[in-house]
């Protein structure tokens, strides 16, 4: 039975919803700091966490995720006004086994979120510019690709401040057969710089190399069909630009479940 339930920040249940295979939840509530929503249900689930957010897949190795509404700094890093409407609509349904095997972004999942999570994909990272939420780890694995200009949404991305030895980790939460990968990187030129040069490396020990260029467009690279549960971009080169801001805007990894 998948459940959808919404709770405050004292435990209160303000709306709640069941159902076997598609829950559907309309909650009417400006939310406030400390509100909660939790899905359970399965290991393998389609969700969207509000109608004005993208859907995506994400597993969950316990069949429950706990979502906190994102409140003060971190709403920049989403479409402005989205928390404070009066209405939400929350919706969770099982993943069918042909989609789990079909090729697809195991990536992306726009319900990702700064800190633990007790669900995946999840992204972190060892620094983000400022400590913040525009430019986090989280932003690069939320399936937008806008990228011609940087700062709130839509054109929130991963920062580095300038760090050269910036790492990001995307983690699967389980292994995945991977095909290969594709860097969307922030071309806010001139503002931005870029990378020209990075290393991969994959929870089954692989480390590819591969190189980048100055463009806005996607960057694709091979990952050879490994099982890997998770991928680590780092020892990423800077360009010789001017500019000390290169940045991420999405990173997606094609692949299918075992």
């Amino acid at each position: 039975m998948i459940t959808i339930l919404v709770q405050a920040a004292d435990g209160t249940v303000l709306a709640s919803s069941e159902h076997p295979e598609e829950a559907f939840l309309s909650v009417d509530r400006v939310y406030q700091p400390g509100d909660v929503i939790r899905i359970s249900g399965g290991r393998h689930l389609r969700i969207q966490m509000d109608q004005a957010l993208p859907s995506g897949e994400v597993y969950l190795p316990d069949e429950k995720m706990t979502w906190p509404v994102p409140c003060g700094e971190h709403r920049l890093a989403y479409a402005p006004g989205l928390f404070e409407s009066p209405r939400h609509i929350i919706t969770a349904s099982a993943v069918s086994a042909n989609t789990l095997c079909r090729i697809r972004n195991v990536a992306c999942n726009p319900a990702d979120l700064r800190g633990d999570t007790d669900f995946f994909p999840h992204c972190t990272a060892n620094v983000e510019t400022r400590n913040e939420a525009c430019f986090c780890a989280r932003n690069v694995i939320d399936g937008l690709r806008l990228n011609t200009f940087h700062g709130e949404w839509p054109f929130q991305s991963w920062g580095i401040g300038a760090r050269e030895d910036a790492w990001c980790l995307l983690d699967l939460g389980r292994p995945v057969i991977a095909e290969k990968m594709a860097l969307t990187l922030r071309a806010d030129f001139p503002h931005d710089a870029y990378w020209t040069a990075g290393h991969v490396v994959l929870s089954d020990g692989s480390d590819i190399s591969f190189p980048l260029e100055k463009t806005g467009d996607r960057q694709w690279i091979g990952l050879g069909g490994r099982t890997v549960r998770w991928l680590r971009l780092e020892r990423l080169i800077k360009s010789n630009d001017p500019s000390a801001f290169p940045a991420l805007r999405q990173f997606e990894v094609y692949g299918h479940d075992l």
